[in-house]
């Protein structure tokens, strides 16, 4: 086992080394100049050369990618174009937000889709089958866009019940040590901020959580209704096996091994950052950052923050390979 964890470890240095090199030359490719997005239109020639020349604009594309590879072996991700801050610090500012952003659309979604599939393979045929499995395919056709406006009209313009954008009220002072607000305050004793700021992560969770949720519950049905064709599910039953038993002590476990993966890919995609989401809800994390950097052609940002999407791609599947292992002992031997 530790030795395919390290095989997988040094994996990723192709990897990441492929995904820097697509992401350089094509963010180069997008429409504009980012020296002209800073100075604006009517900048004179001579500010805009003398601007290039600061930021290694002017040179070819195969040395500044070089220099760009240099700077990254080294523990540097560049210095943000428009702001001028590293992009090391900048991620580490806004990655906390997507993570607790995903977790918690994330737990969302285990909760409500494992269940959901689970009971809709157990009632086959039925008319609560039926249900699930056409929520699911709602959740998984509605477009997220669409499902924050309406969450946002409804439950924050139309009843007030939950706050609009944000992470917290402006007026609630809390020390930050992780930078996870709900774990700050939780750190801090200072519930009423552990309140605003559960208030605030709801309805952007919500919305970010429904594809996954809907995904988990057809894939947990799929895969258990799979395995309760099996011989050994009916000589568990022959044997006089209470029907929870035979679904959750032998059927499931078998059937999780797909869903694990699925778990793992949607893990995957919620924690490099939801552009949609986080924009829709002003939310300070790293999809909305990437959304602004490509509007202003803000290269380090868009490079850095790519290549912190493929490490975690790559991270979430290896915890998926290794967790393998413990669902199903056979995966060890072979």
């Amino acid at each position: 086992m530790l030795a395919f964890i390290i095989r997988r470890i040094i994996s990723l240095i192709p990897v990441l080394i492929g995904v820097s090199i697509i992401v350089f030359f094509f963010i180069h490719l997008i429409p504009g100049d980012p020296v002209l997005a800073i100075l604006g239109e009517r900048a004179t020639v001579e500010n805009v050369e003398r601007a290039r020349h600061e930021l290694g604009l002017d040179r070819p594309l195969w040395e500044q990618y070089f220099l760009y590879v240099n700077k990254i072996f080294h523990g540097d991700l560049g210095r943000s174009i428009r702001s001028n801050t590293p992009v090391s610090q900048e991620l580490g500012a806004k990655f906390p937000a997507t993570v607790e952003l995903s977790l918690f659309a994330l737990f969302i979604a285990l909760l409500v889709g494992i269940p959901a599939g689970i009971i809709s393979a157990a009632k086959r045929n039925s008319v609560i089958d039926t249900t699930v499995m056409f929520g699911a395919l709602i959740g998984v056709s509605m477009p997220i866009f669409w499902l924050g406006l309406m969450l946002a009209f409804l439950f924050s313009v139309f009843l007030k019940w939950l706050p609009f954008s944000g992470r917290i009220d402006p007026m609630i002072t809390l020390p930050i040590k992780t930078n996870l607000l709900l774990l700050d305050s939780i750190l801090a004793g200072n519930w009423e901020a552990f309140k605003n700021s559960l208030s605030h992560l709801i309805l952007p969770s919500l919305a970010l959580s429904t594809i996954p949720m809907a995904i988990i519950a057809r894939m947990t049905r799929s895969c258990l209704l799979e395995e309760l064709s099996q011989d050994y599910i009916r000589t568990a039953r022959a044997k006089g096996l209470k029907e929870n038993r035979v679904l959750l002590r032998h059927a499931l476990k078998n059937a999780f091994l797909p869903v694990v993966t699925t778990i793992g890919l949607q893990a995957g995609t919620l924690l490099s950052g939801a552009i949609l989401t986080e924009t829709i809800f002003s939310w300070p994390g790293i999809g909305r950052w990437i959304y602004m950097a490509i509007q202003s052609r803000d290269y380090p940002i868009v490079q850095g923050a790519t290549l912190l999407i493929a490490l975690i791609y790559v991270l979430v599947n290896l915890l998926v390979d290794v967790s393998y292992a413990f669902l199903d002992p056979r995966i060890r031997v072979q």
